[in-house]
């Protein structure tokens, strides 16, 4: 069983910076694949960004290419996702998954084995 939780989350205007966190615990894999997803209420979960085991690939949805970076710390068991400018369509749940052992770029959520509870994200106008 693999335990995340996430942090980091907050209300911020328009044009701010937030980082997000996500640690992981419990017996994880050495190889695993991680991502970034977003929720609204009534809508369904949608990708961000990913990252593979290597930290040698990762992927982003549209919207966000250019101002969100993925990032891991193996050592730390971390998982991040630095946001820039952001929009008030950045406003959601920001969810943490993790595939393991398992070494691709997975941009879907059914492909995530384990997730954190959420953090809260808010940006105002």
């Amino acid at each position: 069983q693999v335990h995340l939780v996430e942090s980091g989350g907050g209300p911020v205007q328009a044009g701010a910076s937030l980082r997000l966190s996500c640690a992981a615990s419990g017996p994880t894999a050495e190889r695993y694949a991680a991502g970034w997803f977003r929720q609204v209420p009534g809508k369904e979960r949608t990708f961000v960004a990913a990252i593979n085991w290597e930290a040698t690939k990762t992927a982003y949805e549209d919207s966000v290419k250019g101002r969100f970076i993925i990032s891991r710390d193996d050592a730390k068991k971390m998982v991040y996702l630095e946001m820039n400018s952001l929009k008030p369509e950045d406003t959601a749940v920001y969810f943490c998954g993790v595939r393991p052992n398992n070494i691709e770029v997975h941009t879907s959520a059914v492909a995530y084995n384990y997730w954190g509870q959420g953090t809260q994200v808010t940006v105002s106008s």
